[in-house]
């Protein structure tokens, strides 16, 4: 009896290499292609917050903006945001120190706003602090309006 269990079980190793070996490859399924190498090209975490810089300020909110290859993210205005960047070419400051005829009193409550990821292929890190939150809702456009 040990023998024919052994040779049942040499039989049935020997069918299941067989078979092993001569199984059709399967295809895998279609990735998609990405362009533009590992990161997309403008991928960017966006906060604000109170402090006098970004290593001692306390973040309120944080938002995510993706502009391509269309406007998206937690952004609440993505859109909106997308295009002023691309107006200012992603120059963040011209964003933060647009001129303007708002009168804010002097008073020092600082509100710090940062960018940091990609914009257009080019890493940012950008950190920019309001004297007040006056001034901050002056200048903080529709990039770190949210």
């Amino acid at each position: 009896m040990r023998y024919i269990t052994g040779a049942v079980a040499l039989g049935a190793a020997l069918v299941m290499g067989t078979l092993a070996t001569t199984a059709h490859a399967v295809a895998a399924p279609a990735q998609p292609t990405r362009t533009g190498g590992l990161y997309a090209p403008s991928e960017l975490v966006l906060t604000t917050g109170q402090g006098e810089s970004r290593a001692t300020a306390t973040v309120q909110r944080a938002v995510t903006l993706s502009c391509m290859p269309g406007a998206r993210g937690s952004h609440p205005n993505a859109k909106a945001a997308c295009a002023e960047l691309r107006t200012v070419a992603g120059d963040f400051n011209a964003v933060t120190t647009a001129p303007s005829d708002r009168l804010c009193t002097r008073e020092w409550n600082p509100f710090v706003v940062t960018a940091d990821g990609v914009w257009q292929g080019k890493r940012v890190s950008y950190t920019y602090t309001f004297a007040n939150s006056c001034a901050m809702a002056d200048g903080i456009g529709a990039v770190f309006d949210f």
